[in-house]
């Protein structure tokens, strides 16, 4: 099968499409076919090896010291069932599935080998593109928003970075937990994110956060800009700081008023994202569609820092 393979840490250009073998799913796996699959930002962060401040020793515990020990990134997919294994039930070759795979990764290829209990079926109203778009982002806002902040109707919410693959869906579902949304993005972006459903838009390439006066009851910080300092100063009284991408000293130093941490894959939470999608609730925003042999231009479109939401590839 072909697939995009990192050898070493580095630019987007270590990354180079090849032929290795296809995967064999053991007793408790599946085989799928991958028909839409995601460059994430956790992707070209592990690709570069540039982790969160902190982070770094033991990311590359996890991910390799020297070089990448998972060669094939990519941590969501849809695709098709090619073949399960001996004792897994209630899938067939065909069946049309998506999920998340954890640090296993290995989801920029052709082929990729789950678990069965993560595996999700597609809804038909879901194309294979909107389910790849909508996990990665999806899954961190809502256990964000709804898990450690509680959002509820009436409450008002900040969401800094705004127009990406996170702060996307966080848009849409604090708005939908019933929420007022001031969204925090560039220029270019307002509309987009007026449109997701924001109330107020805050440009930041006029705007500096730190002269706004306005108090939030839950501020979500995608980017990393926001420290536990100068997030405590939007909130209300009562109010909570998310962090959805901290460095090792703010995710330590979090607690009371300000949550932090990585969110986890659930299948229950994949479940409830596709259906709203499925619903017309909510929207995956793809800022461009290309085939694996486009990988290493998906790679710095990450890096610029002005990707709009999923960038999806096709394997």
């Amino acid at each position: 099968m072909r697939a995009a393979v990192i050898d070493r840490y580095g630019t987007p250009d270590v990354v180079r499409i090849t032929d290795v073998p296809t995967p064999t799913p053991r007793a408790d796996e599946v085989l799928v076919r991958v028909v839409a699959t995601a460059v994430t930002a956790a992707d070209s962060r592990i690709r570069a090896a540039r982790f969160p401040k902190g982070f770094a020793p033991f990311a590359r515990l996890a991910f390799g010291a020297s070089r990448p020990r998972r060669t094939i990134l990519g941590g969501v997919f849809s695709g098709r069932v090619e073949a399960v294994g001996a004792t897994v039930t209630g899938l067939s070759p065909g069946d049309e599935v998506c999920g998340m795979t954890g640090v296993r990764l290995g989801a920029h290829a052709q082929y990729v080998v789950v678990p069965a209990k993560r595996i999700v079926r597609k809804p038909a109203k879901v194309t294979h593109e909107d389910a790849a778009g909508v996990l990665f982002g999806g899954t961190t806002a809502l256990y964000f928003l709804r898990d450690r902040a509680a959002v509820r109707p009436g409450q008002s919410v900040l969401v800094n970075g705004a127009s990406g693959a996170i702060g996307t869906n966080a848009v849409q579902l604090a708005r939908h937990f019933g929420a007022s949304v001031t969204a925090v993005t560039s220029t270019r972006n307002n509309r987009l994110v007026t449109e997701l459903g924001a109330d107020r838009v805050i440009d930041y390439t006029t705007t500096d956060l730190a002269d706004v006066p306005d108090r939030f009851d839950v501020v979500l910080d995608t980017v990393g800009n926001l420290s536990p300092a100068s997030g405590r100063r939007l909130l209300t009284d009562k109010g909570v700081l998310l962090l959805a991408a901290a460095d090792l000293w703010a995710t330590v130093r979090a607690r009371g008023a300000v949550k932090a941490g990585a969110a986890p894959e659930r299948v229950e939470d994949i479940e409830l994202l596709l259906l709203m999608v499925a619903d017309g609730e909510l929207s995956a925003v793809v800022d461009r569609v290309c085939d694996l042999d486009g990988i290493a231009a998906a790679h710095q479109r990450v890096d610029s820092g002005r990707k709009v939401g999923n960038i999806i590839v096709r394997p």
